[in-house]
């Protein structure tokens, strides 16, 4: 348990519900809570997944292609999908997991990665990691001297404060958008009035500079209109331009929603040829291993220049500073790209 640093008074400033909480109360989330008038972080340190993924499950496509993060995520959640793939743990309102100080989990880190010859990143997800954001703030003050790197895998309802917050310590963040950001499918799905606190932090963290992916999970019949893809997209291309990148995710039934079918693979192919419509250049599908929009494509010459299959990079075409090989067109991906390390999730938990 610790302080929280993101509260003022009886209000959590964690994510854009901004919980009053008054003595004795617990936020939406679960794990913060307000004792003696001050909100602490119940869930601090108390991970119940501790995997080694590949990066691509993240999905970060465009940070160290090939790598691994170190992935972590705890109990609790700000959001109630009726459709989480893990619902077991971000939908369970109990304090418990595995605890891991931030020196002890620098410590793996640091001793896996070179076993693995891989670099460092560590990697806040499978449940919203903004709930617990000090845990990764406290983690960065002694990580970053060692060259690790910071991500979260986040649905972005964020307060300015945790925006703010957040930016001092994260190197790349993946921002998880559900049913083409529709505000109906928000608060019907999702237990969220609307989405734009999402729509915001996505701005914030591009102007911050922080590395910025963005899925998008297509739920059929009732988070697919492609008018909404269209209006998603655009928005996308006008805040990051060039570096404009979207994954649109095949759903799964799961939770409450298993009487949907998955996503038609050709919807999903469809929202992808909107999406360039709008002049995203960096579109891909997910959850369909072997489609060929895994791969990453030179948005000039038209070749593949990093070759996926599932969660496994095999074929490389950049140069060093990320030029395609072809044609030399420079591509915004940061780090070098490599063939994947590990193509399944190893578990340290």
């Amino acid at each position: 348990m610790r302080k929280a640093d993101l509260a003022k008074g009886n209000t959590c400033l964690a994510c854009a519900r901004k919980c009053k909480l008054f003595e004795g109360a617990v936020g939406f989330c679960g794990v913060r809570k307000n004792i003696n008038n001050t909100i602490y972080v119940l869930n601090y340190g108390r991970f119940v997944a501790f995997n080694i993924d590949p990066i691509e499950k993240k999905p970060l496509y465009h940070f160290y292609p090939g790598n691994v993060a170190f992935s972590l995520g705890t109990t609790g959640c700000s959001w109630a999908c009726k459709y989480c793939i893990n619902y077991d743990i971000s939908q369970r309102r109990q304090i418990v997991g595995t605890y891991i100080s931030p020196e002890e989990l620098l410590d793996i880190v640091l001793n896996y990665s070179q076993k693995l010859n891989a670099e460092p990143i560590v990697t806040f997800t499978y449940n919203e990691p903004s709930i617990y954001a000090e845990y990764a703030y406290d983690f960065a003050k002694i990580a970053k001297k060692h060259g690790v790197k910071i991500t979260w895998v986040s649905n972005g309802y964020l307060t300015d404060e945790a925006i703010e917050y957040a930016a001092k310590f994260l190197d790349a963040i993946t921002i998880d958008i559900k049913g083409n950001a529709n505000n109906d499918f928000a608060r019907k799905y999702i237990l969220i009035p609307d989405y734009e606190p999402v729509l915001h932090a996505i701005e914030e963290f591009y102007k911050k500079g922080i590395h910025l992916e963005i899925t998008d999970l297509i739920v059929p019949k009732v988070g697919d209109n492609i008018d909404d893809a269209r209006k998603l997209a655009k928005f996308i291309y006008d805040v990051m331009g060039e570096d404009s990148n979207i994954h649109f995710l095949r759903f799964h039934p799961m939770y409450k929603m298993k009487d949907l079918p998955p996503t038609d693979v050709k919807i999903l192919e469809k929202h992808a040829e909107v999406a360039k419509e709008e002049g995203i250049k960096y579109v891909y599908i997910g959850n369909v291993p072997g489609h060929k929009l895994e791969n990453t494509y030179c948005p000039k010459c038209g070749k593949p220049v990093i070759k996926r299959f599932g969660f496994k990079v095999y074929e490389i075409h950049l140069t060093k500073d990320n030029r395609c090989e072809y044609c030399g067109y420079k591509l915004p991906i940061k780090g070098n790209a490599r063939k994947s390390i590990i193509d399944y999730p190893i578990p340290l938990l």
